[in-house]
């Protein structure tokens, strides 16, 4: 029987593994292990890394694997790129289902950076009240930035408090709404707000609040990424897995 690891971590990921598991297929999804408490799932959990292309290259052999889903998040660009490098060497097909990129609208202030660093040194200026959107990782960067009064919204308790001087945090799990999301802005007298272009529509609500209260945003372009197939949608991906089969790759 076919054996498809699904890369997972993401809305996307847990919809493909509940598809597949439908259709009876064997599946393994792979978490990078960041979440304390993820959502049960219909089909076998792997938690942690790899160990780099040749570990990955190493597993998806041993473990027989005959198709590759990276259905990460658009910024786990590591392992994105592992994921290329190691099907290509174990010789697995590989498709990413990834999420196409938020596009500014009527009304949208946004400015674009292309990484994490470019997004600190944006803050050099006087003290505003601004909204990290970017989860629990990155936060540290910013106390280079300690003026500044961050909103940080994380899904589970950090083990130790946030390295800012100056910080509110609220533990909440989305997907989010945009009425919530205003009431959260309009709360903390939000002036800024700092996000990753993720896409999709669990996290879109903040933006949409953004748009409504006239705030602006610092937008962090994706990383660049080795050239690979990708679907936009579980459904796609279904397709490309059943033209596969049925040409014996």
């Amino acid at each position: 029987m076919p054996h498809l690891l699904i890369l997972g971590g993401t809305t996307e990921a847990s919809a493909l593994a509940a598809a597949v598991a439908d259709r009876g297929f064997r599946a393994t999804l792979s978490y990078a292990g960041r979440t304390a408490c993820p959502r049960a799932q219909p089909v076998p959990v792997r938690v942690g890394g790899f160990g780099g292309v040749a570990g990955l290259a190493g597993w998806l052999r041993a473990e027989q694997v005959t198709y590759v889903v990276d259905a990460t998040h658009p910024f786990a660009a590591r392992i994105s790129a592992n994921a290329v490098a190691a099907a290509e060497q174990a010789g697995v097909p590989l498709v990413a289902l990834t999420r196409p990129p938020w596009q500014a609208g009527a009304g949208d202030r946004w400015t674009h950076v292309a990484d994490l660093d470019a997004a600190v040194a944006a803050l050099d200026g006087p003290p505003r009240r601004i909204m990290l959107a970017l989860g629990r990782m990155h936060v540290e960067r910013f106390a280079a930035r300690p003026q500044h009064d961050y909103l940080l919204r994380f899904v589970d308790p950090p083990e130790r408090a946030p390295g800012l001087a100056h910080h509110r945090l609220v533990i909440d799990r989305g997907p989010f709404t945009a009425a919530g999301d205003r009431r959260l802005l309009e709360a903390h007298g939000t002036e800024l707000i700092i996000c990753k272009n993720a896409g999709g529509e669990g996290a879109v609500a903040k933006l949409v609040a953004a748009r409504a209260l006239g705030l602006p945003v610092l937008m962090i372009d994706r990383p660049a990424l080795p050239p690979r197939r990708t679907c936009g949608s579980v459904a796609a991906v279904l397709d490309w897995l059943d033209h596969a089969a049925d040409r014996g790759v």
